[in-house]
């Protein structure tokens, strides 16, 4: 690909190759708007903010991963690293902020404009990798029993972690020792996987075709099957139970003998007064007497008892 980045150029009829390349023929640089500060020793990149931070100008949170369009400069050396400061505007508001390098410490350092939001840790707790300090290093070098006994702290880790590793080394051989056999397990589980995908999306489909919705389902979660518990067993509002009892009030009668003839008071009392038979019913029973299949037909059942012929009886 080297020899093309010649070829794919325009050089226009009046290039002259003694004023150097394309670039300086034209009078442009190869950063174009990048390098407009060029001059300056500052260009313009792309920085993504290392922590979260809080802005002073607006107070407001900035989180990790933000991008911005920053001024880089070089300010100084660390040993033989460089040190760059970067300078940057809020997009909340007007304040700008200044970010530096600290290749001593592997870390950023705000300047000004902004705060840390302080979540940092002890890397030694995270098994994470430090580097030694410059008087560590110092006595590295020049005290050899202070050296053995690093040397000793080392070997006494590594001792520790060979069976952890050794383990991680049996797990892996257990699992991909058979390449055929891991493919095909991984291929099943991927069409599993493949299927409740295309079921959960069907059932979607349903859902928002019955509630002719046009909007993208989330997956479900434990927190939404929680929530939706929690609605199927709610309690009655106080409207809903107000309403009830108006309900109720209406439909009792009036005088206690009487019987409730308003909202639909009449074709209930109708209904439970109406006479209904045994193969009304459906109800089909042997004929073991004849006195009693005769009493059946010619005494109708009723769901309301017969209180007048109750009350001439005692009355009697």
């Amino acid at each position: 690909m080297g020899e093309r980045k010649g070829q794919n150029k325009y050089y226009p009829p009046d290039y002259d190759p003694k004023k150097g390349g394309l670039n300086k023929f034209q009078g442009t640089h190869a950063l174009r708007e990048r390098a407009r500060k060029i001059h300056l020793g500052i260009i313009i990149i792309r920085f993504e903010m290392p922590y979260n931070i809080w802005c002073e100008g607006c107070k407001n949170h900035i989180g990790m991963g933000v991008r911005y369009n920053a001024e880089k400069t070089k300010v100084g050396m660390y040993y033989t690293t460089p040190v760059f400061k970067f300078r940057m505007k809020c997009h909340l508001c007007d304040n700008h902020f200044e970010i530096q390098t600290d290749p001593g410490n592997l870390d950023y350092v705000i300047l000004s404009g902004a705060r840390r939001q302080e979540n940092r840790w002890d890397p030694l707790q995270n098994e994470q990798v430090v580097p030694e300090t410059k008087e560590v290093q110092k006595r590295l070098f020049d005290d050899a029993m202070y050296k053995l006994e690093h040397q000793a702290k080392d070997a006494k880790a590594g001792a520790d972690a060979k069976p952890v590793l050794q383990k991680l080394m049996e797990r892996n051989m257990s699992v991909w020792d058979d390449s055929y056999v891991a493919n095909c397990r991984l291929r099943s589980e991927f069409r599993q996987q493949k299927k409740e995908i295309k079921g959960q999306q069907e059932l979607d489909r349903q859902l928002l075709a019955k509630s002719s919705l046009d909007i993208a389902l989330l997956p479900e979660t434990s927190q939404d099957r929680e929530m939706a518990a929690l609605m199927k067993l709610q309690t009655r509002s106080a409207l809903e139970r107000e309403s009830e009892q108006r309900l109720e009030l209406l439909m009792r009668p009036a005088l206690p003998g009487a019987t409730a003839t308003t909202f639909g008071g009449l074709k209930r009392q109708k209904a439970l007064n109406s006479q209904l038979h045994l193969e009304d019913l459906g109800i089909r029973r042997r004929k073991l007497d004849e006195t009693q299949a005769q009493s059946s037909n010619e005494k109708p059942l009723s769901l309301v008892g017969d209180y007048s012929s109750s009350d001439n009886d005692s009355n009697s």
